[in-house]
């Protein structure tokens, strides 16, 4: 299940959405939810957790991810994001880094109804992973 077709977007979004209201944003007021369908079939969410401190600041995709390991772990295959207002939110550079580790360049990432997903692989471009890893040691 890993072709545009197969995914279950509109249930992927409601399911993002339904989990903006589990958000705590005091600071931006800009509630965010993520949902993803794994490999394996399963779905997980997450939420943004604002701090006084910004940066440390959790997005939705960090409890999207931390949701995952939680459960076992696993690939992700595709995610919707969105913001309060129900649309379509793109993940910022950390968070494409983040799903990159857990999803790698083939994870769908939804863009809206009218829009088709894109692969992270284009959202991210040559992105640094776990295989770089063992050949970018020194010698």
């Amino acid at each position: 299940m890993s072709t545009l077709s197969e995914i279950p977007w509109e249930s992927l979004r409601a399911q993002a959405r339904q989990a903006t209201s589990k958000s705590y944003a005091p600071y931006s007021n800009v509630t965010v939810g993520a949902a993803g369908l794994t490999s394996d079939g399963r779905s997980v969410e997450g939420a943004n957790v604002e701090n006084a401190s910004y940066g440390l600041t959790l997005c939705a995709e960090c409890s999207l991810v931390s949701d995952l390991v939680r459960q076992g772990g696993g690939r992700l295959l595709a995610v919707s994001i969105v913001a309060g207002d129900g649309q379509p939110i793109a993940p910022c550079g950390r968070c494409r880094q983040l799903l990159f580790e857990h999803g790698g360049n083939e994870l769908l990432v939804d863009a809206g109804e009218r829009t088709p997903a894109r692969r992270l692989g284009e959202l991210l471009p040559g992105a640094f992973g776990p295989d770089e890893l063992g050949t970018r040691k020194n010698s």
